[in-house]
């Protein structure tokens, strides 16, 4: 693979994971908003299954001192693309700066543990509905 083509590659991956980062920490807000205003679509268990489940495994990782397998991912990609320490694109540079922050291993667990407890009891305040909803 050229080291262009990992370098585009490794962007869209890192925007992808800012996607699912949005969708984990924007869904939650929604889903409460939701429920106290009638919305069905957040009651949506299959949404809500995959929205407690992203969560659980997130926090599952940083309990095991894990990266996220995007994280990874898109390191690799940077390396084969011959990028040291430092984002060489425009893409890369600017979203790493939204998605990755500098802070002790601990404080991603507690936070990562603290959003899935909410998720979690957002199941119980605002329940999916079985079956089909619009």
């Amino acid at each position: 693979m050229s080291p262009d083509t990992a370098l585009r590659l490794a962007d869209a991956l890192l925007a992808l994971h800012l996607g699912v980062v949005l969708f984990v920490v924007g869904l939650l807000p929604l889903v409460l908003l939701g429920g106290a205003l009638g919305w069905r679509w957040v009651r949506h268990a299959g949404l809500r299954a995959a929205h407690l489940g992203l969560m659980l495994f997130i926090a599952a990782q940083a309990w095991l001192g894990r990266l996220c397998p995007l994280t990874v991912w898109e390191q690799d990609l940077r390396r084969s693309a011959g990028e040291t320490g430092h984002r060489e694109s425009f893409i890369g540079y600017w979203l790493s700066r939204l998605l990755y922050w500098d802070a002790p291993w601990w404080v991603f667990v507690a936070a990562y543990t603290a959003f899935a407890a909410l998720v979690g009891l957002a199941w119980w305040w605002v329940r999916p509905l079985r079956g089909r909803t619009p």
